[in-house]
């Protein structure tokens, strides 16, 4: 799914306040305080509680399998004047015969309620867009998560209804308010065109 430029781990995205790039072994530290934290759990659907160290370690060393493969990408957010501490994540995975990549993404408490999620994941679905032949991307928020469906609504992302999704840690399936976005429905750098990207 994504180009050679994104499966090297010097790769990354800039936005006005951020840096995006590949998470790494000295993340560890961070993302475990900061998805371990009880608020940032109960808001997704995937995050295990409590958050254990081993958690953080394999997550790491999944996502950088799985950005060399080009099979997704998922990146580390960290501001620019502390870009040595990731502050959250995004990713998108899963890619088929149809086109269609699922977004996820959390951000660590210290950092909500300044509009960084919307910046990043803003710049980082018009990255995809523009990397990839994917038409269409989709999501799922909690419906209690009203942070989420307010960063997904931003976007011009529009809802498809509701569903069930698996949260093992959970101990089962919760209900979530599914979301979808077309190539094209929003004006982005690469509009409504496939990209045409050309090996080095």
């Amino acid at each position: 799914m994504f180009p050679e430029i994104a499966r090297d781990d010097i790769f990354r995205l800039e936005t006005p306040r951020l840096w995006l790039r590949w998470p790494r072994a000295a993340d560890q530290g961070s993302i475990c305080r900061l998805a371990g934290d009880p608020e940032v759990a109960l808001r997704t659907a995937r995050i295990p509680h409590p958050y254990e160290s081993y958690h953080a370690e394999s997550f790491i060393l999944s996502a950088r399998a799985e950005n060399a493969s080009g099979a997704g990408l998922t990146l580390a957010l960290t501001q620019k004047r502390q870009a040595d501490e990731a502050i959250g994540v995004i990713g998108v995975h899963g890619a088929n015969a149809r086109g269609t990549g699922m977004i996820g993404f959390w951000l660590g408490r210290p950092y909500w309620g300044r509009g960084l999620m919307s910046e990043a994941a803003g710049a980082f679905i018009d990255m995809v867009f523009g990397m990839t032949g994917l038409e269409r991307i989709v999501s799922s928020a909690l419906p209690s998560n009203a942070a989420s469906l307010r960063v997904h609504e931003k976007l011009g992302f529009t809802r498809a209804g509701q569903g069930k999704f698996p949260a093992p840690a959970r101990g089962g399936e919760v209900d979530v308010e599914l979301f979808d976005l077309r190539r094209g429905a929003i004006p982005t750098s690469f509009g409504a065109k496939r990209p045409k990207l050309q090996a080095t």
